[in-house]
């Protein structure tokens, strides 16, 4: 029989082959480790266990001081790797089938305001092939919504110059058609054609974005970056890639955007994913009223 950890690599190793991201597939592994930590000292394996072992095992995520949040992603976790080993015949039924999510408020995202955005984006110098090339990334990272792994592994070819289009593939594999404007056509063209030769020089790469070596810029590279555009911008809060994704949508539905097209355009499955910011526009239109209502 297997052990435990052999199991859970080869779950890893599926989640890998059906191009899950990185960030969720290592999610999955810490959180399924703490279970199989959790099982030994009951001489339990994955295969043994039954939904009173997975019950206590997250009864004790309780007694740590878990959050609601954080204790649903194990679930999620748990529940992801027994379909595996039901779909893999490893075993006939999922112990974890019975567990639910705890009902937990979903936190309104935060968000930069368009001034906020144009800060940072116009803080990039244009004078130099990485300013350049830092342009182009903040341009498309709002442009299109882009979540900042979308962004890191796009290639040249995934652009449409003439068409301003944009060939993303999302979460699960999945690919969508995103359009982008003339600014982020501009910053793209003048990092393709200026920048990127000088940064790249002999070496080759199908990638689109850069690090100063010519090789495809990490995650951790473009966080520093971001940070410096952040603080040459006067930014005092926290700045995450992210937050581009979530203002690129909020704005749209601001400025009028169809739910179903916005929720077209970030490659959610489910229209509920993209109505988180509807309740923004909401709470950005309360404040427009506040501020401005004689009697408010």
């Amino acid at each position: 029989m297997k052990e435990a950890s052999d199991i859970i690599k080869d779950f890893e190793n599926f989640l890998i082959s059906e191009g899950d991201e990185l960030n969720t597939i290592r999610s999955y592994t810490y959180d399924l480790l703490q279970l199989e930590n959790f099982l030994s000292i009951r001489k339990k394996t994955p295969i043994t266990t039954t939904v009173h072992d997975l019950r206590d095992f997250i009864h004790t995520m309780f007694d740590t001081g878990l959050s609601p949040r954080s204790i649903n992603r194990k679930i999620s976790s748990i529940k992801a790797f027994y379909r595996y080993l039901v779909f893999n015949k490893t075993i006939n039924y999922s112990p974890a089938s019975d567990l639910e999510l705890l009902k937990v408020g979903r936190k309104l995202p935060l968000i930069l305001s368009i001034d906020e955005v144009t800060s940072i984006i116009e803080s990039a110098d244009e004078k130099t092939p990485l300013g350049l090339r830092d342009r182009a990334c903040l341009e498309l990272l709002y442009a299109a919504g882009l979540r900042i792994s979308e962004l890191l592994s796009l290639t040249i070819t995934d652009l449409d110059l003439d068409n301003d289009l944009v060939n993303v593939i999302g979460k699960g594999n999945k690919q969508r058609i995103v359009p982008f404007g003339k600014k982020a056509e501009k910053a793209i063209d003048e990092y393709i054609s200026i920048g990127r030769p000088l940064i790249i020089k002999k070496r080759s790469s199908p990638f689109l974005i850069l690090n100063a070596r010519g090789k495809n810029m990490s995650r951790m590279g473009f966080l520093k970056i971001l940070r410096k555009y952040r603080i040459k911008a006067g930014i005092k809060k926290r700045v995450t890639p992210h937050m581009f994704r979530h203002s690129f949508a909020t704005h749209l539905l601001e400025a009028g955007a169809d739910l179903r097209v916005v929720q077209e355009l970030l490659g959610h499955v489910d229209i509920s994913t993209t109505q988180i910011y509807t309740h923004i526009d909401r709470e950005y239109l309360k404040e427009i009223y506040r501020e401005h209502h004689p009697r408010a």
